[in-house]
């Protein structure tokens, strides 16, 4: 007698995913104004409301944080991308440099946005962002002053954050 068994997974991404990721990303902003006192924890709270919607929506294509001199990032920044993922890899958060220089440097975050997102309606879009803590305009794409370095994985509900950091040179 023999016997077989046939099994399926399914990975339903939800608030509570979001949240964790978010969470994470929370932690190394916190991390970063310890190291550089910016944010502010009222802009970090901020930024982890926002991002939980993003994810949750699958509007999010990738944002940063960071400091900005001159128009373009500089260390310390970090940039998260969401995908999503095949295989679970869940890094702690942290890692943030201390001892860069800011001198002359304001703090800046910047989103890019899905594909999802661009295939919405412009009331869709604005109904979406009368929900969120943030008003964001628009602006260029700041450029990078030195490298960027894959350095962190955060992962929840079939959904990950890869974190990229900007060195500098």
């Amino acid at each position: 007698m023999s016997f077989s068994v046939t099994g399926t997974e399914s990975n339903t991404f939800t608030i509570t995913h979001a949240r964790r990721l978010a969470s994470k990303v929370a932690t190394d902003l916190k991390r970063m104004q310890r190291f550089y006192g910016h944010p502010s924890d009222r802009k970090i709270e901020m930024f982890e409301q926002e991002i939980i919607q993003y994810l949750k929506h699958g509007y999010l294509e990738k944002v940063s944080y960071g400091f900005k001199k001159d128009g373009n990032w500089i260390e310390p920044t970090l940039i998260y991308r969401a995908i999503d993922i095949e295989y679970s890899s869940d890094d702690d958060p942290g890692k943030v440099r201390p001892g860069r220089d800011v001198s002359g440097a304001s703090f800046y975050s910047f989103l890019e946005y899905s594909n999802a997102w661009l295939a919405l309606s412009d009331s869709e879009k604005e109904q979406f962002n009368n929900t969120l803590p943030l008003d964001r305009g628009t602006a260029d794409t700041p450029g990078i002053n030195g490298y960027i370095e894959d350095d962190r994985t955060y992962s929840s509900g079939g959904k990950s954050l890869s974190r990229s950091s900007v060195r500098s040179y």
